[in-house]
């Protein structure tokens, strides 16, 4: 095995690109930071976490879109957090989205089916369906993952949930990012 050691790597201006200070951390110039940022390489942005702390109702087998109304991470300032509780990233790519879901259906196993979906645009896009048959259960928090191109204009994501239940009206728990969280960020290269 060879190893090749150096702290600076230069172009053939003598300008610095790469600078090391030897114990691992290594610096970008600014003009290889630009250059680099110019043609959207390595930035996983625009990226973006919220999470609803105030719950709500479920009607049964009725989507509902999910207020994830506080913000953990809002890299660009392009998701909505206190009206339409939406992303509408500015920059196009593809972008790793994930949603997960707590959903309660009250005191007695009475949920048949818990099921998030990612809509895109105002339609559903994508969508993950647990059955329980006629094993009902309580609580359960499914996650639902998924790649969603984004044209970086008018292109936008939300989280809906939808519960089926066997009777009356189940419930979101929120309260803390531990439960019902919704994200995206662009993939870097894709």
């Amino acid at each position: 095995m060879s190893n090749i050691l150096v702290n600076t790597i230069k172009d053939t201006g003598n300008n610095t690109l790469l600078s090391s200070d030897g114990s691992g951390s290594v610096t970008a110039s600014s003009s290889l930071a630009s250059s680099v940022q110019s043609v959207g390489g390595l930035q996983n942005t625009p990226a973006f976490e919220a999470y609803n702390t105030v719950g709500g109702s479920l009607s049964d087998s009725v989507a509902t879109k999910v207020a994830f109304d506080t913000e953990v991470l809002d890299t660009d300032g392009c998701y909505d957090n206190t009206t339409n509780y939406r992303f509408t990233p500015t920059t196009a790519g593809k972008y790793f989205v994930y949603l997960s879901i707590c959903m309660y259906g009250g005191a007695v196993d009475r949920i048949v089916e818990p099921n998030p979906a990612i809509w895109k645009n105002g339609s559903q896009y994508k969508a993950l369906r647990w059955g329980f048959d006629n094993n009902y259960i309580r609580i359960a928090t499914p996650t639902l993952v998924s790649i969603v191109d984004m044209n970086g204009t008018t292109d936008y994501i939300e989280g809906y949930a939808k519960l089926d239940i066997t009777t009356g009206t189940g419930e979101i728990l929120g309260g803390s990012n531990l439960h019902t969280f919704f994200g995206a960020y662009k993939i870097i290269g894709a």
